[in-house]
């Protein structure tokens, strides 16, 4: 029996393809929410991050989510991103 293949994504703050699994995905939904998806199944235009504080600071400095999700990110949203990553560990 054939073994079945992990999908592998990139991380948008180190660069580096990784399983699914390890990363933690973040979603904007059609009404422009963006939050983390735990489950990795709600719907919308997602990005994949590692589970660590310093690949987070790094796609914010390089601006990384707001050009996967295409549109402008207020600081508000940073603040309680990183603050819900911070409570993943």
């Amino acid at each position: 029996m054939a073994e079945k293949k992990t999908p592998l994504r990139k991380c948008i703050g180190c660069n580096e393809m990784k399983d699914k699994k390890e990363l933690l995905r973040i979603v904007r939904n059609s009404e422009g929410e963006i939050n983390i998806d735990p489950i990795g199944k709600l719907p919308g235009r997602g990005a994949y991050i590692c589970k660590s504080v310093e690949c987070f600071d790094t796609a914010v400095k390089a601006k990384r989510l707001e050009r996967a999700f295409k549109s402008k990110i207020p600081e508000e949203i940073y603040l309680n991103l990183r603050e819900s990553l911070e409570h993943q560990k």
